[in-house]
Parts: C-alpha cells; structure tokens; sequence
C-alpha cells in the first residue's frame, strides 16, 4: 500500500506531464485582439499531436496606432516538445513594416540550447547552458494545466525563456479563482450587419491565473488545456476567446473598412500611456530637476546612480556638462580622455563594449560606419557628440513597432527612439566607446513619454539622447531601467499608475 501511495502520489512531473499529454487531442483556438472596444487584431493557436511528441503554434496579427500612424505586426511562433512536455526546438519570428525578426533555437541532451538570430547581417550563434529543463513562457500556461496543478490557491515559480527578448526570467504564477465561461464555438453570417455573428456557444470551465514577473503582474482566464480564455494587459488590450470567422473574417472586414480601434483617435498608444506633468518646463535650461515618483513600488528599478539620485520618493537628475561647455552641474572627468577607456575592472562597463544578437558592433557594416563617423577623433567625448550627431542628421523619426536591430537600422535609417538608441550603442562600441540602453521617461511639450536613451561612459555613465538630438541629454530624461528589451519590459508596470510630480 505505502508503494502503491507513492506511485500515485510522489510521482515525478516528468511522468505526470507524459500522461496527461496522451490525453490531448489537436485543437484549434481563435481570439479577438481588441483595444479601446474595437478590434485590432486576431491570434490563433493550435495544438497538434505526433506519435512523439506536441506542436504548438501560435500567430499573431494585430495594428497599433502610434503617433497617428497605423503599424501592422505579426508574431508566429512554434514550439516542438516531447511527451513530458521538455522542448525540442523553438522558431518565433516577428514581422512589422521595416523589420524582420527571428529567433530559433534546439535543445541539446536537456542541458544547452544552441540559438540561432536574424536580425540583419549575419545570423548570430548564442549557446546557453542549462540548469534545468527548459520552459518557453508561451507555454507556462500549457505547462500549468497538464501537470495537474489547477487548483485555486496554489502557487509555484518557474524560469522561462522568452525568445522575442532572447532573456530567461523567474515567473510566479498563483491560481487566484475558478468560473464558468460562454464562449462562442462556430458563427453564421449575418448579411443584415454584414459579418458574422455566434451560432452556437460552448460552456468552459477557466482558471484565473495570475503571473508575477520582474514586477509586473498579468491576469488571465485560461481551460483546462492551458489556453487562454480571456485576458487583458495593462495597456488596455483584451483577448478574447471565439470562433475563426468572428476573429479573423470581422477583423479583414473591419480593417479594410476603417472601423478598427487603430484607425480610431482615441486609441493611440503613445497619447494613451503618456503621463500628464504638473507644471511647464524649459528642458534645455535645467541643469537639476526633481521629480516625485508616486503610486508604484520603485524596487527594482535603476533610478541610482551616474547622473540620478533617490531621495525617498523624489528623483534628482542632474544634467552633465558637455564638450567645450562651462560646468553644469559636474561635467564628466574624462571628457576628453584618450579611447579606449581604462574600466578599472568595472564589469559593466566592459560589457558594455561587447556584441550583443541585436547589438552587432563587430559587423563590418557597423565598423566601417563607426571609422567614417569619427574619423582620426580619439577623445572619449568629442566621439560620443560625433556619433550622437550623426544618427540624429540620418535616420528619419518614425515609429516602429519592431525588435530593433543595429544592422537593420543602418540599412532601413529610420526609426524610433530604440532605433536610434540601438544604432547608436553599436556604433559607440565599434568604435571603442563603452555604451549602454536607457529608458524611462522624457519631458515634451507638457507630459512624460516613455523613452529610450544611451549613456556612454566617460569616467562616469552620461546620457546621450541622438533621438533629440542633445549631448548630454537634458535633465528631465527620467532614467528606471538600464538595458535592452528584457529590460524595457519591466516599464508596462509603470503605465496607468506612476504618476510624477515636478518639485520646485
């Protein structure tokens, strides 16, 4: 009997997921996407069997207005697992209107993965070692339900990789509640609206879950096959649950006839996020701002150090001196040092002279530009204003909805703020000049947008802003995270609750 117990009871999850595996059929899900009230896109995801193993994939096509502009993106990613649910291999790609994207990965013997990145150039090699079994987060969901842990209450913590970040992150999940769904389950055309309409509906039992991760916390509905029922996201997009022809038909038509929320005034996602300031500055003239920082936990953001200092709640940035400029506030005391710059042994900054899969300054391309830019110029300073300069004067300013990548930006010359940031961070590492990402927030006209930014270390970490234009960047560039795209992501926690107040 005691055996028999522990059979049953202490099983290892590798079994318990193989068995539960055996049970799932294919399936197909299809969902609206929408923001505002009105749709904005579809998603879809399938499931498929294979005598070895399970297949999932999911695509994604969804529109942002940004700035008035309307940007179309697609995400299709399939994942190929085995019985236990342990990923073979990975391909996600992301495609907007002047990027492309793509991340694939297999997994070797359960202890490295060996990934390939295209994003521009040459495709870039990474390998990771593994400590445990790797779990993609698109399937931590997946994962949940067939491991029989949908139990209202419980809690665990998994590591899983995002490829679209190419990041490993710690995810706390906690089943919160446990409901009953309508849903629609097929539609019929309905030539009065001229779309289609539910025909019939299917009842699901769902699971609130919960999903903590670098301080942000995402709320979903999803079955008893992991799937989503029903979300939304802290910038007021929705998912929901429904049949092919009034996800992916409705979608075509509405777009095609205007009636997207994207097409719409009131859902422009960088008017929407933005934050209201509480008095009107002249940026150019600070040389100290002081913020308060209210309504969010700051743990876990880099809001300390270089330029920047916490006091309590209240943020103080004070702006750098530059080339040629009287001191305002401290100018940095190795402006005009010879390249390359003696770290010290300091880790971050020499990290911040390697390559990186979308920071490519070891491509010739990104090399060669860096040498024509700055020419015979050696001192630190003189080439970080040289290079500021001139991604400002090349790329044209346009929103972009993409995972941005050096070699793709110097080939396209436009972008956003993380084009011109990522542009610029490779070219300053090409040519000997330790650079980083910033982001956070920006004074303009009013409000605070979010923003990204480099700093470049000149005996001290200087913000840059080649987007504006301006070396140094002005005081009230609002630094939280220091860091790429995995890093960014952590400022979604901030949207809908920070809120600044300017001290005299």
């Amino acid at each position: 009997m005691g055996f028999l117990v522990k059979r049953e009871y202490f099983r290892p999850q590798a079994d318990v997921l193989a068995e539960a595996a055996t049970r799932v059929g294919p399936g197909a899900s299809y969902y609206t996407l929408s923001m505002g009230g009105a749709p904005v896109g579809y998603s879809a995801s399938t499931l498929d069997t294979t005598p070895g193993g399970i297949t999932v994939q999911n695509n994604t096509v969804f529109d942002i207005r940004a700035l008035g502009t309307v940007h179309r993106t697609g995400i299709t990613q399939v994942f190929n697992l085995t019985r236990t649910m342990r990923l073979r291999d990975f391909d996600a790609q992301l495609q907007s209107d002047v990027a492309k994207f793509r991340a694939s990965g297999r997994v070797e013997g359960d202890s490295v993965l060996e990934m390939t990145v295209e994003a521009g150039g040459a495709p870039q090699r990474q390998r990771m070692h593994l400590r445990e079994p790797m779990v993609m987060a698109e399937l931590v969901n997946l994962q949940l339900a067939l491991g029989g842990e949908l139990t209202v209450g419980r809690t665990f913590s998994v590591r899983a990789f995002d490829p679209l970040t190419l990041q490993q992150r710690d995810i706390r999940l906690t089943v919160l509640a446990e409901s009953t769904f309508i849903v629609p389950d097929s539609a019929r055309f309905d030539s009065a609206q001229s779309r289609w309409v539910p025909a019939s509906y299917d009842t699901l039992p769902a699971f609130k879950i919960s999903q903590q991760v670098a301080g942000l916390t995402l709320e979903a509905w999803i079955d008893s096959r992991g799937g989503i029922v029903r979300a939304t996201s802290p910038i007021g997009l929705s998912v929901d649950r429904t049949a092919f022809e009034i996800a992916v038909q409705n979608y075509r038509a509405d777009r095609e006839g205007g009636r997207t929320a994207a097409a719409g005034s009131g859902s422009d996602v960088i008017g929407t996020t933005a934050i209201a300031a509480n008095v009107t500055l002249r940026p150019e003239a600070l040389a100290e701002l002081r913020v308060r920082l209210l309504n969010v936990s700051l743990a876990g953001f880099d809001l300390s150090g270089g330029r920047q200092r916490l006091a309590g709640d209240t943020l103080i940035i004070t702006r750098e001196g530059g080339v040629g400029e009287g001191p305002a506030g401290r100018a940095p005391p190795l402006l005009n040092a010879q390249l390359p710059l003696n770290s010290g042994g300091d880790t971050a900054v020499a990290r911040a002279l390697q390559p990186e899969p979308l920071v490519q300054s070891d491509d010739p391309r990104i090399l060669a530009q860096a040498r024509q830019i700055v020419g015979r110029e050696r001192r630190a300073g003189r080439v970080a204003e040289l290079l500021s300069a001139w991604v400002y004067r090349t790329l044209d300013k346009q929103i972009t909805i993409s995972v941005p990548s050096a070699v793709q930006v110097l080939d396209s010359r436009r972008g956003d703020c993380n084009e011109h940031t990522v542009l610029y961070v490779a070219l300053a590492r090409a040519a000997g000049l330790p650079a980083r990402t910033a982001a956070g927030v920006v004074y303009l006209r009013g409000q605070f947008y979010y923003h990204a930014w480099p700093e470049v270390w000149l005996g001290e970490w200087v913000a840059v802003d080649p987007t504006f234009g301006q070396f140094p960047a002005d005081a009230a560039h609002l630094r939280f995270v220091i860091g790429g795209l995995a890093r960014q992501v952590e400022l979604v926690r901030l949207i809908g609750q920070l809120q600044l107040e300017v001290v005299p």
